[in-house]
């Protein structure tokens, strides 16, 4: 009897504990959320994920086209994302209205590339001539690509020298904006001016003109915050620039070519290189069209300058040839590193 009841008696304790633990619980899901188990993911769901994560990898890590020359198309795609022409008009020594017309029959012929400068004293003259081009439906404001010069003696008043082209010229911004030459007394202070312009957004990129040392460049570019989008130096076929485009490529930044075809007085002197009229005759072209299809074929942006209007047509048809690799190494070899002007 005795053992009988404390059977009872343990039985009774032990359901009075599985009610308190039950109340407890009950309690616990009340004040919080239940967990529930993640669901295993099938084999073909995980491969899935892990193609698609490895496509993502791929994607970021992949190199940009920044800087590659688009032959096809005739552009470029610059560090600041804007995309330039490969093939443009230069505008040095043009009277204003020289620049009306040759900037207006290079646009009625294919060109959307314009360069001129402060110092050459015509960018009412090729303002003109692009207004003429787009009052005659040739092309929109947004297709040209315009290109001018900061001169040395407005460095210390860039701002003031900005807005003073961008009225000369007669438009709302200016897609390139370049300090003419290296100066290093004050020209990282005009570069910081055209820095604001393209914050202000006056201009859309911005570069240098004639530096030609890469301690020089390398100079500006620590003293300032927006990597230049171009260097422009005197380069062709006895000139080929190779060291400064070699050092300027980490930037992203690209090569434009002035006197791409010598310059004046010293054209000849390329046109009648065996090499290049070699080349030329097996082609059916000009000497003048197998250089400035080399330029472009070797990564150099090339601004021809011209008053003629057949030469300006002559020169923007060479995009319906190629020059073969080996062309292109007897072109490379004939490099002197030796430039035409002194300045």
């Amino acid at each position: 009897m005795k053992n009988s009841l404390i059977t009872v008696l343990i039985l009774i304790m032990t359901l009075s504990m599985a009610a308190c633990g039950a109340q407890a619980n009950a309690k616990q899901e009340q004040t919080e959320p239940a967990l529930t188990p993640k669901p295993l993911e099938s084999p073909i769901v995980e491969s899935v994920k892990n193609e698609e994560e490895t496509e993502k990898m791929a994607i970021e890590e992949a190199p940009t086209d920044v800087g590659r020359f688009d032959l096809e198309k005739g552009v470029v795609l610059l560090n600041s994302g804007y995309e330039m022409p490969l093939l443009g008009i230069g505008c040095f020594m043009l009277s204003n209205e020289q620049a009306e017309n040759s900037v207006y029959w290079a646009l009625r012929d294919g060109y959307r590339l314009i360069d001129t400068a402060r110092i050459y004293g015509n960018e009412v003259g090729v303002g003109r001539g692009i207004q003429r081009a787009i009052n005659e439906g040739f092309v929109t404001r947004e297709e040209i690509f315009v290109t001018t010069k900061m001169w040395t003696s407005d460095f210390d008043n860039g701002d003031a020298a900005i807005d003073a082209s961008l009225d000369r010229l007669g438009l709302d911004y200016i897609d390139l904006m370049i300090l003419h030459h290296s100066q290093p007394r004050n020209d990282v202070q005009a570069y910081q001016a055209m820095e604001r312009a393209v914050e202000a957004g006056k201009l859309h990129s911005i570069g240098l003109s004639n530096y030609y040392e890469p301690e020089d460049f390398d100079r500006l570019v620590t003293a300032t915050s927006i990597v230049p989008a171009l260097l422009q130096n005197e380069t062709h076929p006895y000139h080929q620039s190779t060291e400064m485009k070699e050092h300027i490529a980490q930037y992203g930044t690209v090569l434009e070519s002035w006197f791409p075809l010598g310059g004046r007085g010293n054209t000849q002197i390329l046109f009648n290189d065996d090499t290049i009229a070699s080349i030329a005759a097996a082609h059916g072209k000009t000497s003048a069209q197998v250089i400035l299809r080399w330029h472009l074929q070797a990564g150099n942006i090339a601004i021809p300058g011209s008053s003629n209007e057949a030469h300006i047509a002559e020169n923007f048809d060479i995009f319906d040839f190629t020059l073969s690799d080996g062309e292109m190494d007897e072109l490379t070899a004939i490099d002197r590193d030796e430039r035409f002007a002194d300045y």
